[in-house]
This record gives structure tokens, sequence and C-alpha cells, in this order.
């Protein structure tokens, strides 16, 4: 059990007509960060950060709404794809010296429906909607006022001295002459910033007059926080591992369907002088293919005739990468789906990877899909993987060992790996 302090957990799924209150996931989003700029909606492991938390936050299904605090323009953009409301926060809460608190209570004095304020940090992105419920329920269910997200850490602390004092540092959880083993001794609870619950009444009188106040437990795998650079490539690792990936997580892709312009080719055409037409192609894309052929997952080369390269260069391609090649003739959602029912597939085993706003449609069907960075449709929908590598440049390879990473990650037991919680 993650938490000792819960026994027993509920969908939360609020409803009206019983009179529950509103409770509110708010994720406040500065635009003005000053450790690592625009960090909210930077990627993280091909998801901007902020979508990590929203993801959770909306599939929880324990709060009635999902909302992000900001004051740029573009943090607004990324939180509405991901499927959250906006509140566009005033001048007097966006400086550098507003706190969080500040933000909050202008938040829902303008939400006067609002009863519970689920705050959730955005650089905590390996939380998961179980936190969540389990948390939210002890303030609708256990009667608190405020939750707080804690870590159990095994650490000795010392005081700090004046060293030209010459005084010796004490420490206030070790006994030096008898420094216990780890499995011998609790540790200690920390706050790890990933949330913050509490009711409408607690925030108006600024936290001052607080009843029943308890914390809620989490993992350490779970406790990610990232403040600085360095945080970064640390954190990539831990959210590959630990991160919620939404309810497709699971699905098994049998089929990946990849555009050829705009993601296997950067839509490059090289013409000779004796007028035949070349496009060139990544090494590494077509070994990011066979990779995926190797472990039994079908590849599909699509285009059709708004395609910039002739049928007769595109069968070429097909053929050095050792892909069937689907030449439709618009290319849409109807024709895929003929190609899915042929294969006796459902859309969540199949994983697409598109490039252009014609590829709206089946990117929103596939179980899984990804795009290009330097794509134009990355900018209109919540890929589940945008890459960081552009078209023609390993994008595809990229996003294949993404495939295969999910898949490898479906294929573990449910509490990751089997942490050896006494030794983390």
């Amino acid at each position: 059990m993650e938490s000792n302090m819960i026994t027993e957990v509920s969908s939360g799924v609020c409803d009206p007509s019983a009179g529950q209150p509103h409770r509110a996931a708010l994720i406040l989003a500065r635009g003005g960060s000053k450790g690592i700029p625009l960090k909210n909606i930077k990627n993280l492991a091909g998801v901007p950060l902020i979508a990590w938390v929203l993801r959770a936050a909306l599939d929880s299904e324990a709060v009635d709404s999902v909302w992000v605090s900001t004051d740029h323009d573009e943090i607004e953009r990324v939180a509405r794809v991901w499927g959250a409301k906006v509140h566009r926060r005033s001048p007097e809460v966006s400086k550098d010296s507003s706190s969080s608190l500040e933000t909050i209570q202008e938040f829902i004095r303008l939400r006067p429906e609002v009863d519970i304020v689920c705050h959730i940090q955005a650089t905590s992105p390996c939380l998961h909607p179980h936190h969540i419920r389990e948390a939210l329920q002890m303030i609708t269910e256990q009667g608190c006022d405020y939750v707080f997200s804690g870590v159990r850490r095994h650490q000795f602390r010392w005081e700090e001295v004046d060293k030209k004092d010459g005084k010796n540092p004490t420490s206030p959880n070790i006994d030096v002459a008898h420094r216990p083993r780890r499995q011998d001794w609790p540790g200690e609870l920390y706050e790890n910033g990933s949330f913050y619950f509490s009711t409408r009444k607690a925030l108006e009188t600024g936290l001052k007059q607080l009843g029943k106040i308890a914390y809620y437990e989490m993992l350490p795998e779970y406790s990610v926080d990232i403040d600085v650079d360095i945080d970064w490539p640390v954190a990539e690792q831990r959210v590959l591992r630990f991160g919620y990936f939404g309810r497709e997580e699971k699905a098994a892709v049998r089929l990946f369907l990849c555009k050829v312009s705009g993601c296997l080719t950067n839509g490059q055409i090289f013409t000779s002088v004796s007028g035949e037409d070349h496009v060139a192609i990544n090494a590494r894309d077509v070994a990011g293919i066979q990779m995926l052929q190797r472990e039994n997952i079908e590849v599909f080369l699509i285009s059709n005739m708004n395609e910039p390269l002739s049928k007769g260069l595109l069968e070429k391609v097909a053929q050095l990468t050792g892909c069937r090649l689907q030449f439709g003739e618009q290319q849409n959602w109807f024709e895929m789906e003929q190609l899915m029912k042929e294969k006796k597939l459902c859309w969540n085993e199949g994983a697409f990877m598109g490039s252009e706003s014609e590829d709206r449609e089946i990117l929103s069907q596939v179980g899984l899909n990804g795009v290009p960075c330097d794509s134009p449709v990355a900018d209109l929908i919540a890929a589940k993987y945008t890459c960081q590598r552009p078209a023609g440049n390993g994008a595809v390879r990229e996003f294949a060992e993404y495939i295969l990473m999910l898949k490898k990650k479906s294929l573990l037991q449910v509490h990751q790996e089997h942490i050896d919680r006494a030794n983390f």
C-alpha cells in the first residue's frame, strides 16, 4: 500500500445531484521561469512537462474540472490542446514575487463554484491518477482541510555552523556513536512539492485557520521534482519508467503506419542533371523500422495522390526499408479503417506518425501517435509523443524506440519492475 493513511479507494466521480463539493485541479504555470525558460511546456520524454500532470488529473475521474493558471499565450495553447481549461491570471499575481497562495486566491474569487482546490505542481511528472484520488478522499471522506504530498527519506541531517566559531556540527536525527542501518530506521517524511489540496475556506483565510491537516505519502520512485537544468536528464529517465502514460499505456502496438514525406523524409526532392528525382533517407530511421519489424510489428509506409514524390520513387523507398506501401487517393480515415479491418486490428493496436493537418483524424484514432518536432501538426494536436528530432533526421527511429519502450513497459508488473523499497 503506497500510503498507510488510505484504506479504501473509490472512483471519486462527482454526482452533482448528490450535492457533492466541486473539486478543481489547478496547475500554476507562469511564463517567467528563471531556471529553465518556459520550463512548463518544454518537452520531457516527448511530452510537454505540464502535460504529464494534466493527463493524470484528467484521467483521475476524481475532479470536476482541470485548470491551468497562466499569463503566457504559448502555455495557454498547450494547456488547451491537452484538454485543460485556462485561467488567465492578472498581472498582479504574475510577478516574480507573487506567491502560489495569492494566485490560487485570485482563482477561487473568480470561480465561486469551486469548493476544493487540488493544487498540482507541473514540475512533478511522475504523478498518477491514483495519487489524486486517494489524497482527495482525505478531504472529502476523512474531513481534512489541508493535504500535502510527502516522501520518506533516509538522510541524516546536520546543523550548519559558522566555521569561524570553531564549533562542532550536531545532528538532530542521528547518534554518531550508534548510526542505524537503513533497514532499522524508518526515515523521515519530507514535503516533496507534488501537490497541495485544500478546502476553499482554508484558502480564503490564507491557510491561517486550518483544522485537520494530513500528509499523503508517495513512494520515492514517484517523487520527482524539476527545478534546474541538471534535473532534466534524470527526470527524463525516471518518467520513462515511472510516469503515467495515459489510459492506452498497455496497448500492444501491432501495426505502425508512417507517412513518407514529412516523417521518413524532410520533404526535399533532389533532381539530377538527367532529370531523375532523388530523395534522402536517414539510415537511423531505416534501422528504427527494422527494430520494429524484428519485434513482429508490421510497418506500412503511407502516401496519397498529393504526395510530391512519384509513386515509382515511393516504391523504391518501400523496397529499401522492407515495408509495404499503402498508396491511397486521399489517405483519409476511411482508407486507414479499411486497412485496419483487413489486418483484423483495432485502432488501439496501431501507431501512426504524421506531420500535416490532414493527418489529424488518423492521429486522433490510433492508440499511439507521434509527430516530428518540426511538423505543422505538432501545434494542433496533443500528440502522445513529440520527437526531439526533425523529419528525415532520426525522428522515425526515435518514435520506434518509444514504441518498443512502451511494449517493454506493458510487460512489467504493476509495481514497476519490483522496486526493492527497503533499499531504494
